[in-house]
């Protein structure tokens, strides 16, 4: 690579005894263009990547010989003339469930303090940062892309350019089905969710347990939390039959982009830069949502760019060839 990462630790005090017994202290890649530390007082827009769920800081840039990872891409970017420079910081929200979708939770630890107030800060002590929320863009996928816009909307003063790539959004769309995968995998448990939750936490590794089954436990843990609950939260679904529960469920679509939209219309219509896509066959219809949500954009006269491209959810990582250029294009301001 013409940059270069490095390792950066930030030791959490938010995330110190958090409920799930994580680590406090987390490895926050950088990726530093070309450029940086060649001009005295030069300042660069920094771009803040959280991946998605199961996925780490670290795995983030996993080498494959391959396919190039986001920090060697966002390089080549740079290196073809496509891109601005800026710096590429790398976050961490991974939990014993899986992820934290970079909320505050009693369940899970206080994740969006972590980011907005920890990470940032330490970028910004550390690095020839542009220390201003114009000069700053948040950027995920999936649950990363959730994240980005949850964590945008509700922190302006940090971040004013915002995209998501096929972000969880339209809940009954996407996570509704995992409902009746976990009523299924129950039955080999003795339909104790209890049991299944125990038997997920002593497995040394994770491949047999289905997917949508613990994806229900991990997104209770981050929207209905409940301090008094024996799980630390509270389950959306009947374990025996699969029917909401509407008291747990209206807490979870109080954070669903498409639910809210009307509601944080004023902040969104701060944005300098509001974009996301999903594809047409995202296998957890996540382009449904999507399209709601731009609806409600719409309707609420939210300036907005949704696009749909022909790809699934896992294989549009060259979707970052648009939009790594576009943000660093548009933070790029006098520090």
């Amino acid at each position: 690579m013409k940059g270069k990462v490095q390792i950066e630790t930030v030791s959490s005090i938010v995330l110190k005894d958090n409920p799930l017994g994580d680590p406090r202290r987390r490895d926050i890649p950088v990726y530093l263009p070309p450029s940086y530390g060649t001009t005295r007082g030069r300042r660069y827009p920094v771009l803040y990547y959280l991946p998605g769920f199961t996925g780490t800081s670290r795995g983030t840039l996993n080498y494959n010989p391959w396919k190039e990872n986001i920090a060697e891409r966002f390089d080549r970017l740079i290196e073809e003339g496509k891109s601005p420079e800026a710096i590429l910081v790398i976050a961490d929200g991974f939990t014993a469930y899986g992820g934290s979708q970079y909320l505050n939770s009693t369940a899970t630890g206080r994740y969006e303090d972590f980011l907005v107030y920890e990470v940032v800060g330490y970028i910004d002590d550390k690095h020839s940062t542009v220390r201003h929320p114009e000069g700053r863009a948040v950027i995920g996928k999936s649950s990363g892309g959730f994240g980005a816009l949850s964590v945008a909307t509700r922190h302006p003063e940090t971040f004013l350019h915002v995209v998501s790539h096929s972000g969880d959004m339209g809940f009954d769309a996407c996570y509704v089905s995992d409902f009746y995968k976990f009523v299924g995998a129950l039955e080999k448990y003795d339909g104790s969710p209890a049991k299944l939750l125990a038997a997920f936490k002593a497995s040394r590794t994770k491949d047999g347990f289905d997917h949508g089954a613990i994806n229900t436990f991990a997104m209770a843990a981050c929207y209905s939390p409940n301090e008094k609950s024996p799980f630390g939260f509270d389950l959306p679904c009947d374990p025996r039959t699969g029917e909401l529960i509407p008291a747990v469920w209206k807490r979870w679509l109080a954070h669903d982009p498409v639910h809210t939209a009307a509601k944080n219309a004023g902040v969104l219509r701060r944005m300098k830069t509001l974009w996301f896509d999903a594809g047409t066959k995202d296998e957890f219809y996540l382009h449904l949502g999507a399209r709601r949500f731009s609806d409600a954009l719409k309707a609420a006269k939210v300036r907005h760019t949704y696009e749909e491209h022909d790809k699934g959810h896992f294989d549009m990582a060259e979707r970052l060839d648009k939009s790594l250029p576009l943000l660093a294009s548009r933070a790029r301001r006098i520090g």
